[in-house]
């Protein structure tokens, strides 16, 4: 009669882990199909960004294409050359770069 009733509530205890189980999965399973795959191309990002150099064309967050002409480290900042006259040159955030020109990335 004790066996009984022990196997009886060892099972209902199961049974009540058992029911979180579930959850469990679909949160492992969002981690790899959402979570993870958006830190690696953040990680990539950021790569990206930190070996921007003179010369490299880029596509900014706006929709503006140009050539890098000077890159600032103090003010983390760079100067794009977005158009043929020499004299017409903007200053952005490194933040603002979305890739480079004719990358796959940019495509998205």
């Amino acid at each position: 009669m004790m066996s009984s009733l022990f196997i009886f509530i060892l099972l209902q205890g199961l049974s009540g882990i058992a029911s979180f189980v579930p959850i469990v999965l679909m949160i492992g399973v969002m981690w790899f199909l959402l979570i993870r795959p958006q830190q690696k191309r953040q990680k990539a990002v950021q790569e990206m960004i930190g070996m921007l150099k003179v010369g490299d064309k880029v596509i900014t967050t706006g929709g503006l294409h140009g050539t890098i002409t000077m890159v600032r480290e103090d003010r983390k900042t760079l100067q794009l050359k977005i158009a043929d006259n020499p004299a017409v040159r903007i200053d952005i955030s490194r933040s603002a770069v979305a890739g480079l020109q004719g990358s796959e990335e940019t495509g998205d």
